[in-house]
């Protein structure tokens, strides 16, 4: 089955919701088992990370709600 990054981004909301937050790490290592590795790549700095397709979806589901933590590496509700 083909997931689309609307679907990763759902996913990552629902999380959120559901938690309180997201570790990124956690985050990479869900999406990449569950819905595959087309969304996630290594960055310019040589850390994992989520495609900007999926981050593009996932900024427009949360509307603000959900806030990024430098310091803790994570997303959390607002």
């Amino acid at each position: 089955m083909a997931f689309t990054a609307q679907q990763v981004a759902e996913w990552m909301v629902e999380e959120i919701r559901f938690t309180g937050n997201l570790y990124q790490t956690e985050a990479i290592r869900y999406v990449s088992e569950h819905f595959g590795e087309e969304f996630v790549f290594v960055n310019e700095n040589g850390n994992a990370s989520l495609s900007k397709e999926v981050k593009k979806a996932f900024r427009k589901l949360h509307g603000g709600r959900i806030a990024w933590d430098r310091d803790g590496f994570m997303w959390a509700w607002t």
